[in-house]
């Protein structure tokens, strides 16, 4: 009998290894407050599947869950020099492992005793000076040498500082420097004393041009942004927007002036976690060929749940959001009684001004049982909302990147945005002429747009069922994952390294 040749499995090139250092203030699931969370939890697990090796490293918060405090292993300590006058303060380290990724935390009770990672400017600014400077400190110590030194907004915004100054001769000291804003308007800007004092970084760094905002005051991210190899934004519109007047936060001109090292790379989402296909949450799992009709049992559950009138013929729109301006909830607020009518609910989940806390609560009472304001931020619920939802709004003055659409198109609920940051990069306009697109949009901040656009929407879903779901399948199908932003992110690692 002749042998039949097996063929081997070619191997896939995943193309040159890369050490990557992330250092940033929070990360899912250790400790979370926002989109900056998932980036450091998803971007590297995603990275360290592309051949990377990848390094995280936070500080050791007491409210990190006690399951991930019992599995951290100590790795060492000693002291470090931190301000002016030489003060030397513990640093210890504690590590984690996961899904190909190592987590250092950066432990002292000093700093990271409090309940929340942030507190107030006062007693942040001197918390953010240690833990860049104890960052690199702790690579040297580990003697774990990157090649990519990426750290993450004004909380660790002094560490390309640091790494061309204090430890400009360390062995950490030869890495690229990669800083990434998440939100820009948010910057660590406080006395430059103050500033001076804990972070005793050299004089010359304290002028117009680097590290100050005005005669008295310090700009922590305007440093790191001068020092910085590369500076990314989480999306390719925002990258352009930061650098104008209207979403600059007074560092447009600074931006234009470092133009040439700006990058934008749009955010993926944590598709395993995300996933409605798995999602123990949903009252009925569902992909994009069971969509149509397991969304039903979603919508159903999530109307009993909230005490809507279950009501399959009912438009429901969601908002999951900080409720906050700058999510768009002025506009949200104008419009709700127009677009309130026997044939839409409307379901809120969030915190945040007491104006809109309190405007959401009226109109529940006003629209009982077509409109809930869940007034509280719970995972659960969110989920239920993606999934059980028909449309969701994401009407925001400015968004870097934005997530909330990019869940809402993975579990099959049309978004509803404005074209700003992220929000343009990821929404392509629906076309009734050719069908095409995957959300309703609109561009100039005005509640009429907002108003046209949810009626846009509305209008499709009850005149043409048929597009609005081949819509849903679309916005199913679409890769929003980390994979392709990963690769971008990789190359960019790669271009800043020598080849070996």
């Amino acid at each position: 009998m002749q042998e039949v040749p097996v063929e081997k499995p070619q191997s896939i090139d995943l193309g040159p290894r890369r050490s990557v250092a992330f250092i940033g203030s929070e990360c899912y699931p250790f400790v979370k407050t926002g989109g900056l969370g998932d980036v450091m939890s998803a971007l590297p697990k995603s990275l360290a599947k592309l051949n990377m090796d990848v390094k995280v490293i936070i500080p050791r918060y007491k409210c990190i869950p006690q399951k991930f405090q019992e599995k951290m292993e100590y790795k060492g300590s000693f002291y470090m020099d931190l301000c002016a006058d030489g003060k030397q303060y513990y640093v210890g380290i504690m590590e984690y492992q996961e899904d190909g990724v190592v987590y250092d935390f950066i432990d002292n009770d000093e700093f990271f005793s409090w309940g929340n990672p942030y507190t107030n400017l006062i007693d942040d600014i001197p918390k953010f000076c240690y833990f860049s400077k104890a960052a690199l400190a702790a690579l040297n110590y580990l003697n774990w040498t990157p090649d990519i030194v990426h750290c993450h907004d004004w909380q660790a915004a002094l560490v390309p500082l640091y790494l061309r100054t204090s430890f400009k001769d360390t062995n950490v000291g030869r890495a690229g420097a990669v800083l990434t804003i998440h939100n820009l308007r948010f910057q660590g800007i406080y006395d430059r004393k103050t500033i001076q004092y804990w972070s005793d970084l050299p004089g010359y760094v304290f002028n117009k041009d680097c590290m100050t905002q005005n005669w008295l005051d310090a700009n922590m991210l305007k440093g790191g942004i001068t020092y910085c190899n590369k500076l990314t934004t989480v999306s390719n519109t925002y990258a352009g927007e930061i650098q104008t007047e209207e979403y600059g936060e007074g560092l447009e001109e600074h931006l234009r002036y470092h133009s040439s090292k700006i990058l934008g790379i749009v955010n993926g989402i944590d598709t395993d976690i995300w996933n409605p296909a798995t999602d123990k949450l949903l009252a009925a799992q569902y992909d994009s060929q069971s969509v149509i009709k397991n969304k039903k049992a979603n919508k159903k559950a999530l109307q009993e749940s909230l005490g809507l009138e279950v009501d399959d013929h009912k438009i429901v729109i969601g908002l999951i959001s900080r409720l906050t301006n700058q999510k768009g909830l002025d506009l949200v607020n104008d419009v709700i009684p127009s677009i309130m009518d026997e044939h839409t609910q409307v379901v809120v989940l969030g915190t945040g001004d007491a104006m809109y806390e309190d405007a959401f609560r009226y109109y529940e009472n006003k629209y009982k049982g077509n409109f809930c304001a869940y007034i509280a931020y719970n995972e659960n619920v969110a989920h239920n909302i993606y999934a059980g939802c028909d449309a969701l709004l994401v009407p925001s003055r400015f968004e870097p990147c934005g997530l909330t659409q990019l869940i809402s198109m993975r579990y099959g609920s049309i978004p509803i945005v404005r074209e700003t940051g992220g929000l343009k990069d990821t929404v392509q306009p629906y076309n009734l002429f050719d069908n095409t697109g995957n959300g309703f949009t609109f561009d100039r901040y005005e509640s009429g747009l907002l108003y046209d656009a949810i009626n846009r929407a509305k209008t499709l879903y009850f005149e043409n069922r048929k597009y609005w779901d081949e819509m849903v399948v679309r916005d199913m199908n679409k890769d929003v994952s980390w994979q392709q932003s990963a690769k971008q992110y990789k190359d960019m690692y790669v271009e800043l390294t020598p080849k070996y």
